[in-house]
């Protein structure tokens, strides 16, 4: 590695840290003031409390607000470095050195490539690794959470109901499973009886859920309840503050949202996880496509026009962002009489790479 190419792969680190640190930050503080109130519930155990479950809330949310914010990250990395550079004329004299613009900016895009990765592996293991912690209400203490858990389809295709559910002993309190069969036709399914019990506690060894009292009623039975020991499920203790959560493909892997697709659920169910499969591909492109997209505006040569290229470059990136949020919010949607979640994960990819390249193709070097 070059003298130059450390240079600036430090300018660009040094950035990454500070963008980090102030979006990563600003998103914290934002939710803080947002949800005071529901802390503030257990002043009664005194500050230290209070400010010990904030700190334990979001160190493990912070890897949400990493997924979420990585794209936007990198570049304004890169701004800060470039603009420390063409602040002080440093850019002039590389190229009266003969080195090329294009050839300055490639350090930049390596260690892009790199980090990008790491929110690769931040979506894929680390958020589904604490998926159960992440859906934590910001009003619950670490270990005493308790959740009330309705229609949670299993692979089966029962339907699980509890009134409550505590996290810390693995207990549903009062379960209620409707047990169903598919049928010949997709997304249909046939009620065949219902299982009840006072508790149903999962067993870690066998996998299964042991039931307390547990009953089982036929839809056709004759004889009436028959005595039940234990149900047999995919969902774990650990799934079941994650499976009530409405958006909770979002903190899969890609390996449990293709387990899911398999069970061919409901069509809309379908979509979003297929479009949650497409964008987990298309995101990490997206990222580096708004780093591609807003380098060949930052390399001027002027800094009296710096201003105007970090606007435009802004612009752009923003642009690319709502693009690709707006997608997100229509891929699972009925639009045009059809849903279409592959369309809409890769159409930020066909309008933006194209741009991408020709305004490399047209950087001044």
């Amino acid at each position: 590695m070059k003298i130059i190419d450390k240079y600036v792969a430090k300018n660009f680190l040094t950035g990454y840290a500070i963008s980090f640190c102030v979006l990563i930050g600003l998103r914290i503080i934002i939710d803080s003031f947002v949800n005071l109130d529901e802390f503030a519930e257990h002043t009664e155990l005194g500050p230290l409390a209070v400010i010990g479950n904030m700190l334990t809330y979001y160190s493990l949310n912070i890897t949400l607000y990493f997924r979420d914010f990585a794209g936007m990250i990198t570049v304004v990395a890169a701004t800060f470095s470039l603009g420390k550079m063409i602040q002080a004329n440093e850019l002039v004299a590389i190229m009266a050195s003969g080195i090329s613009l294009r050839r300055l900016v490639g350090p930049i895009i390596v260690l892009a490539v790199l980090l990008t990765s790491l929110a690769v592996i931040d979506q894929e293991f680390v958020i589904p690794s604490l998926s159960d912690k992440l859906v934590r209400r910001p009003n619950d203490l670490p270990g005493q959470e308790a959740y009330d858990v309705w229609f949670v389809i299993d692979d089966n295709g029962s339907l699980l109901c509890s009134q409550r559910f505590d996290v810390k002993t693995s207990i549903l309190h009062q379960p209620t499973i409707i047990t169903r069969r598919r049928t010949d036709k997709p997304g249909i399914w046939e009620v065949t009886g219902q299982i009840s019990a006072d508790k149903a506690i999962y067993n870690t060894h066998t996998g299964k859920w042991d039931l307390i009292n547990g009953r089982f009623i036929g839809k056709d039975s004759q004889t009436g309840a028959q005595p039940i020991t234990s149900y047999s499920s995919d969902i774990t203790a650990k799934d079941i503050p994650v499976r009530r959560k409405a958006g909770y493909k979002t903190l899969l892997s890609s390996h449990q949202l293709a387990v899911l697709a398999a069970q061919r659920t409901k069509i809309k169910d379908l979509a979003q996880l297929y479009s949650q499969k497409h964008f987990r591909i298309t995101d990490p492109i997206i990222n580096l496509v708004m780093l591609m997209v807003s380098l060949p505006i930052l390399v001027c040569r002027d800094p009296k026009s710096m201003k105007s290229a970090i606007m435009i470059s802004f612009a752009l990136t923003a642009t690319c962002f709502v693009t690709t949020f707006i997608c997100k919010m229509l891929a699972a949607e009925v639009v045009f009489n059809k849903v279409m979640p592959e369309l809409w994960a890769w159409l930020p990819v066909f309008i933006f790479v194209p741009i991408a390249f020709v305004e490399l193709d047209a950087m001044k070097t």
